[in-house]
């Protein structure tokens, strides 16, 4: 099926095919990727200028990027732009390890700085108590950072002698929402809580009457479609290459949660922990000093 106007990834084909390019059309090349936003608004006149070439040079340059006309590549250039060029242009960013490692602690410390001054202290206090009476704990989360906060909401609480069951399958998901009972509980994860399937899920879960915790961005489809919503919002900075630092505030909220459940569940948690670290300590550990799990 052939592409429509403005549908090309014009930042993508010119990566693939780089080498491919005349030295004239290498000229365009450059001006695309060092001034975006001239492009964007430039006329092929102005932008055959920049380059030092001709108006067909630019022609045969569209072309080769799979576009039908200037008109064309100009479209799909403005609907790439603000995403394509930044991950392909070299930026003076620090690059010795020790600057990188401040770097990101640095940005660690920031998130969990923010993460304090924000929580919603009662939501989490709440959300605990539904967890703590929880008879089956659905755990669900997609992509990168939810998956991880999935699986380790399972990792924090079945140590607890709750019942904890992940999922990062969507499909999953909505068949175990729609199974769920109102004795179980739906900790649901979203760092950017535009995950329409998850939200759909909970959704159908509160439909059902099935208590839902949703830990995502505030006044998103995530955060309306939970029955309540521990509200995490930390800025990503603009270097696209630097791993995001929101999953530690998201990892701080399932600790703080566990605690709470612990606590909630002080009897029934303790002799849990307990069989558990009699078996480490019998199998792995010289006494119960050491960590509970690798």
């Amino acid at each position: 099926m052939p592409e429509g106007l403005g549908t090309i990834d014009v930042v993508a084909r010119l990566q693939q095919r780089a080498d491919s390019l005349s030295r004239s059309e290498r000229k365009i090349a450059n001006i695309l990727m060092e001034e975006m936003d001239f492009t964007v608004s430039a006329s092929i006149v102005e932008l055959a200028d920049r380059a030092t070439v001709s108006p067909p040079t630019v022609t045969r340059f569209c072309h080769r990027l799979g576009c039908k006309n200037f008109a064309d590549f100009k479209l799909s250039l403005a609907r790439s732009a603000f995403v394509g060029a930044r991950f392909y242009r070299e930026e003076r960013r620090a690059r010795a390890p020790r600057d990188i490692a401040d770097n990101i602690i640095a940005k660690a410390q920031s998130a969990l700085f923010v993460l304090n001054e924000t929580l919603d202290y009662q939501a989490l206090e709440a959300s605990a108590r539904t967890v703590a009476r929880g008879s089956a704990v659905y755990a669900f989360g997609a992509g990168g950072t939810s998956t991880i906060i999935a699986q380790e909401l399972q990792n924090r609480l079945f140590r607890l002698g709750l019942t904890v069951i992940p999922s990062s399958d969507h499909t999953m998901q909505l068949m175990m929402a729609a199974a769920a009972g109102p004795d179980d509980v739906i900790v649901a994860s979203s760092v950017s809580g535009r995950n329409d399937e998850l939200a759909r899920a909970l959704s159908v879960a509160r439909d059902n009457g099935v208590p839902s915790i949703a830990l995502t961005k505030p006044d998103t489809m995530v955060a309306e479609a939970a029955a309540r919503t521990i509200a995490i919002d930390i800025a990503e900075g603009d270097d696209v290459r630097r791993p995001s630092s929101a999953r530690y505030a998201f990892l701080a909220v399932v600790d703080i949660l566990a605690h709470l459940v612990a606590l909630m569940r002080q009897d029934q948690a303790s002799e849990t922990l307990r069989r558990i670290k009699r078996q480490l300590v019998t199998h792995r550990d010289e006494d119960d000093r050491q960590i509970m799990g690798d």
